[in-house]
């Protein structure tokens, strides 16, 4: 039994399983720059006196950024979630026939005026996490953190209508939060993205889209019913699988590359390019199990074990970025 309004509803609310969606793209930024301060072979130019990474991220500061990112992903992630919860009872979509995990407002668990409270003060708290990013990356960072904010809004007031829920994961799970991060966590004076950066983003926007594809494909149903025209919808369930398996299996290819470019570019090293292995197999596996359930509330099941899989690949490109550099 859940109280209304109650620490335990707001828990729930927040649905705490999707921070990890928020995290990666965020500890991979994180990890590329180490890779630019640790490895002097790979960016002409760079010179940290320390050899100690660790000690050069505390000395410089470095790690204040690198914190506030992942506090203000965390914050956006939740705000979102609360901005979905919301709109989705208001317009009807969370109704007796819904497949997916249980809901804070439908359930009754947040009643709607405290849930519009809740969505104001996560606004507030993420725009004030974000703020002093501005002192590492300038008045450009209003623009970005602006953007961020409205996103929250858009995928389901809008673009989730329209099929392009797809284009805001990949722009905000992937290519915003691994740039910008990246671009504050370095020094002032090697700031800019580099190619690498810039592919690693997309795979990594590619990865969580994952997670959007599974989604959608189990709504399947609902959606058509409802009007809701999203990408499944557009292309159907079968190609919805072919996408799902390819999009992983896309980023793998791409962070592969990367390391096969830096070891012959930079001569980096690539003893840590088989640990991709550990996500292509989870990946392939919960596409088979995507494809033998093939609908209902079953596919639940497929979603955590494609979050899962999410986590796993940005454990295994921290690891594999950062070590390449040693």
């Amino acid at each position: 039994m859940v109280k209304t309004n109650s620490i335990k509803a707001w828990f729930l609310a927040a649905r705490p399983k999707t921070l990890t969606a928020a995290a990666v793209p965020v500890l991979l930024g994180i990890a590329l720059a180490i890779a630019r301060m640790s490895a002097k072979r790979l960016y002409v130019g760079v010179n940290i006196d320390n050899d100690d990474l660790l000690d050069w991220m505390f000395e410089s500061k470095q790690w204040i950024p690198a914190l506030l990112c992942l506090l203000f992903a965390w914050v956006m992630q939740i705000d979102s979630n609360l901005v979905n919860d919301y709109f989705d009872f208001k317009h009807g979509n969370d109704d007796e026939t819904r497949l997916g995990p249980k809901r804070a407002c439908a359930e009754g668990w947040i009643t709607l005026p405290a849930m519009k409270r809740g969505i104001i003060f996560t606004t507030l708290l993420g725009c004030a996490i974000g703020l002093p990013l501005i002192l590492f990356g300038g008045w450009e960072m209003v623009i970005v953190g602006i953007c961020c904010v409205i996103s929250c809004f858009l995928y389901t007031t809008c673009l989730s209508y329209l099929g392009l829920g797809d284009v805001l994961v990949l722009v905000f799970f992937g290519i915003v939060p691994v740039c910008c991060t990246y671009y504050l966590v370095v020094p002032e004076l090697y700031h800019g993205i580099t190619k690498e950066v810039a592919l690693a983003s997309i795979a990594c926007g590619l990865v969580v889209d994952t997670l959007l594809i599974v989604n959608n494909y189990r709504d399947y149903d609902n959606d058509q019913k409802a009007g809701k025209k999203t990408l499944v919808v557009h292309i159907g369930k079968r190609n919805a699988e072919r996408l799902y398996l390819w999009l992983g299996l896309g980023a793998i290819l791409i962070m592969i590359g990367i390391g096969v470019y830096d070891a012959l570019t930079y001569q980096m090293a690539t003893y840590m390019l088989p640990l991709y292995g550990v996500y292509i197999a989870l990946h392939a596996l919960t596409y088979h199990k995507m494809k033998e359930i093939g609908e209902g509330r079953e596919l639940n099941k497929v979603l955590g074990m494609t979050a899962r899989n999410i986590f796993v690949f940005g454990i295994m490109a921290v690891i594999a970025i950062i070590f390449s550099a040693k």
